[in-house]
């Protein structure tokens, strides 16, 4: 599919948008690019640009999201930036902020690590690693090495 550039955005629910707002743009870097008030039809909205023209849609509900891990025990989806030390520099940012974050993992392609956003979502933030040799299919335990 040649006419496919990307993702456009990521939906995530919260049940208080200016908290998840300042998370991943204080935290993380992002860009607010827009927000939408509550209308009587639809709900309040934020749309933060991670970059790359991809976005974080974010959609202010009354309930909770889900907290959980997919089922190789990761975020189920990620954002990334550009090298190993502003993957380091980022976790820093965010462990002194309060927040919880996981030590950064070596996988064959990237390294990652996983943090949990205020609402307890957790989202994988990568640093691909330079390719010297022919890339892995798995990391030795079964899990891709994306």
């Amino acid at each position: 599919m040649h006419d496919l550039l990307g993702i456009n955005h990521l939906t995530l629910s919260t049940t208080d948008l200016d908290r998840l707002v300042a998370y991943y743009t204080e935290m993380l870097g992002a860009r607010l690019a827009f927000e939408r008030a509550a209308t009587p039809a639809d709900p309040r909205i934020a749309v933060i640009d991670v970059g790359g023209a991809d976005h974080l849609m974010i959609v202010e509900t009354a309930t909770a999201s889900t907290a959980d891990l997919d089922p190789l025990n990761r975020a189920g989806w990620g954002l990334r930036v550009g090298t190993y030390a502003q993957l380091c520099e980022v976790r820093e940012r965010i462990r002194v902020g309060g927040w919880p974050v996981g030590q950064i993992e070596t996988l064959p392609t990237q390294w990652t690590m996983t943090a949990r956003d205020p609402d307890g979502r957790p989202v994988d933030v990568r640093a691909h690693r330079p390719r010297t040799t022919s890339p892995q299919s798995t990391t030795g335990d079964g899990n891709p090495g994306f």
